[in-house]
């Protein structure tokens, strides 16, 4: 008597047991769940793409200034600055080319040379 009893309960046992996954596969695959359970993954990829996007941006961010750095180095631009003020600088004088003594005529080329890219006037 004693083995049958234990091979009910084992029989009872397993059935429970078979039943509880079952029933919880079968609630895994009802719309709803399925639906949560695409939000959530897709929250998750989300959060793991911002994070990554963020890490990029820092790691350019700290590369820019790197190179910045070096640029500046190689430039000159972050030696030490000389408090004394410069000397005084001559200027040349600057006519002015629009006065009719320079103005002859539409074959007259001035004197003095044009700057390259000034496309206003013939070379």
């Amino acid at each position: 008597m004693f083995r049958r009893t234990f091979w009910f309960t084992t029989g009872v046992a397993a059935g429970v047991w078979a039943t509880t996954k079952v029933n919880r596969k079968i609630k895994q695959l009802t719309p709803e769940h399925l639906a949560v359970t695409a939000a959530n993954k897709a929250i998750e990829a989300g959060g793991r793409l911002r994070d990554r996007a963020v890490d990029f941006a820092l790691e350019v961010r700290d590369n820019m200034h790197r190179r910045e750095a070096e640029l500046g180095d190689a430039l000159g631009l972050n030696a030490p600055v000389d408090r004394e003020l410069p000397a005084p600088r001559s200027y040349a004088v600057i006519e002015n080319r629009n006065s009719p003594k320079y103005v002859e005529g539409p074959a007259h080329k001035s004197a003095y040379p044009t700057h390259p890219y000034n496309r206003n006037e013939d070379h």
